[in-house]
């Protein structure tokens, strides 16, 4: 059905048709989502401080970078065809997303330490009041997700990745697209145009997880669909921090 789609792949319809309910465990609740969701950004916040406090001494930390974003990949992957096993892999992926965190924010930190000394904080300040935002316009149905909102997202994200594993594949043979070099008017254009997907894909999540919880799937996928949140609420924060960076290195 429509209302199961979502641009976040953690969040589909076959997630849901994976999970059997388990006799006695009760059911999924919105609240009980946003609870363990927050749970899971604590996990992400203590191995982010872990990292930046890495780099602050002078440690290399594209170590963690790599090793997070390789582990957390994996657990992804596994979650995505084992959503029962989320009360148990949600943590730790949570634990390795926050190595990748901490090392970029770092590595911002870094880089912008004189032009933009506080890139970071004010990263981590429109996140949170974008988020906020999308949550009250979901609530107050300001913006509705439809059938058509949910086709364009769809659209925009397939978009998104594929120019990402274009660039992607292009760099491993050094070629750099023309107009994609930081602080041109292209990449911030393109910036500005990947968070504003980001950021919408959060009404998607959050309607997943209401209609999740209204159809009565089974207990253990909040800690499924708190994941799939954090998934989103990650990319709108690396999104966010790209943006600034490319921002702030037009004025460099």
């Amino acid at each position: 059905m429509a209302l199961f789609n979502s641009s976040n792949p953690t969040l589909s319809e076959k997630s849901f048709n994976r999970s059997a309910a388990v006799p006695g465990s009760g059911v999924m609740t919105f609240r009980g989502t946003l609870n363990k969701f927050g749970f899971l950004f604590i996990m992400v916040m203590a191995t982010a401080f872990y990292v930046w406090n890495e780099a602050s001494v002078g440690n290399n930390v594209s170590g963690y970078i790599m090793g997070g974003a390789i582990g957390g990949l994996v657990l992804a992957l596994v979650l995505m065809f084992k959503p029962t096993l989320a009360q148990y892999l949600a943590p730790a992926y949570a634990l390795l997303e926050g190595l990748v965190v901490g090392g970029i924010s770092a590595i911002y930190n870094d880089a912008f330490a004189k032009v933009a000394p506080g890139i970071v904080m004010q990263a981590v300040v429109l996140t949170f009041g974008t988020a906020i935002a999308m949550y009250l316009l979901f609530t107050f149905r300001i913006i509705r997700v439809t059938e058509r909102f949910r086709s364009i997202m769809f659209a925009a994200i397939g978009g998104i990745a594929l120019f990402y594993l274009i660039t992607f594949v292009l760099s491993l043979f050094g070629v750099n697209i023309s107009g994609l070099q930081q602080g041109s008017l292209l990449s911030i254009g393109i910036s500005i145009a990947i968070t504003a997907i980001a950021a919408l894909s959060l009404l998607l999540d959050f309607d997943r997880i209401e209609q999740g919880s209204a159809m009565g799937a089974p207990k253990h996928m909040e800690w499924y669909c708190a994941f799939g949140l954090l998934v989103t609420l990650v990319w709108l924060y690396v999104e966010i921090l790209r943006l600034l960076g490319n921002l702030y290195g037009r004025r460099d």
